[in-house]
């Protein structure tokens, strides 16, 4: 397998999550040669960052024609995804795209078919919550049958950072970011995740989502995600995306070998005041069960109910054997949000670097068009206040 650092990147987009990007692959040693947006931003980035290739104007396809670029990591908002997406695979560089993969399930299901074809290059959709150790630790522990036939799995992703009127970021617009806003943006990152632990996929879904905010207020421009702004220089517009969610789902049959019909709900919401950045899921078993939140990442709280319960501890017995070449530092050193990425991101560097050869734990081009097939799916129930089928 070639050294890591012999792959180069660009990136595309300059936001809040491009310099995770960029961050992540540096602490690789992957060389990040190129960084795209708008020329202001774009320049200010690669000076930051000591990038070498400067491509403004958001000029994509000329950064696509650079020899210096292996992968490309697409950050651009997300009715950008499924053009920059087929215009890099047709270019022969591989892929890490944000989720969702676009805007509907027509324009991904293009995508899907790009990368099914003999010698496509790789295709990873940034569905990092799958790297975060306890992910993997539950995984493994489904998969053993540690918590025995799989009951239900319940839980949340709360966020605050929407939840006064005058909170503003492009997410909030139908067309820039999607139809569905909460559960598209951080609601599929908890059913990537649960779907990763059951080895297996959402098949219908009932939900209901609610706009608290009908209308609210932006600044006359467009600004950097977590910007302050003064409410006096903003202009009302009608809300047309949601704020709050809740959705149940039936899961099909597992490749763990479990029969399939396990339930799940979640509720998500970016209007959740205290709460910055929650995923918390728990699965119950017959065996017993295990819970863990994002916000508390290198935990998870196992449950029987004839044995004491138990808090896991990455790095220490029990939370170590199955996560092995994912976590990086000895227990009691905290890994959290950005080595999620800095292990995804190994992840699909070393599947490239390796011909295919190692474990896809990644997100495909398949499981990005899924998930917004299952929000295309959520929209309708919540519409017609019943099951609806993925």
């Amino acid at each position: 397998m070639k050294p890591l650092h012999t792959l180069r990147a660009g990136v595309i987009g300059t936001g809040f999550i491009g310099p995770v990007h960029i961050e992540a692959l540096k602490r690789l040693g992957v060389q990040v040669t190129a960084i795209c947006g708008s020329t202001r931003s774009a320049t200010a980035c690669a000076e930051k960052w000591g990038i070498p290739e400067v491509y403004g104007d958001y000029d994509y396809q000329a950064m696509y024609r650079s020899p210096n670029v292996d992968v490309v990591h697409i950050t651009s908002p997300n009715k950008a995804h499924v053009e920059q997406s087929l215009a890099a695979l047709k270019a022969g560089k591989h892929v890490v795209c944000e989720k969702p993969l676009g805007m509907n399930s027509r324009e991904t299901a293009k995508v899907a078919a790009a990368v099914a074809k003999k010698g496509s290059p790789v295709f990873a959709v940034n569905y990092m919550c799958r790297f975060f150790p306890a992910v993997l630790q539950m995984r493994a522990m489904v998969a053993r049958g540690d918590l025995g036939q799989i009951i239900h799995v319940q839980g949340h992703f709360f966020q605050d950072w929407l939840l006064m009127q005058t909170d503003y970021n492009w997410r909030l617009l139908a067309s820039e970011g999607g139809k569905l806003r909460a559960i598209g943006d951080i609601g599929t990152h908890w059913i990537d995740a649960v779907s990763f632990i059951l080895g297996s996929k959402a098949d219908r879904v009932f939900a209901h989502v609610e706009t608290f905010h009908k209308t609210r207020l932006r600044p006359r421009g467009e600004v950097q995600t977590f910007a302050k702004i003064d409410p006096n220089t903003m202009v009302p517009y009608k809300v047309d995306t949601e704020d709050f969610g809740t959705v149940l789902l039936r899961f099909g049959k597992s490749a763990h070998g479990f029969s399939n019909g396990v339930h799940a709900n979640a509720s998500v919401s970016q209007v959740a005041a205290g709460w910055k950045c929650s995923l918390y899921l728990g699965i119950y078993g017959t065996k017993g069960s295990v819970q863990w939140d994002l916000q508390q990442p290198n935990e998870i709280r196992l449950g029987r109910r004839d044995e004491p319960n138990q808090v896991l501890q990455r790095g220490t017995a029990g939370f170590s054997e199955d996560v092995v070449g994912f976590t990086d530092y000895p227990g009691g050193h905290p890994e959290g949000f950005p080595d999620s990425h800095k292990m995804h991101y190994r992840a699909i560097y070393q599947h490239i670097a390796s011909g295919g050869q190692s474990p896809k734990l990644f997100a495909t081009a398949d499981d990005g068009h899924h998930e917004v097939r299952l929000c295309e799916a959520v929209l309708k129930s919540s519409r017609a206040k019943k099951w609806v089928a993925v």
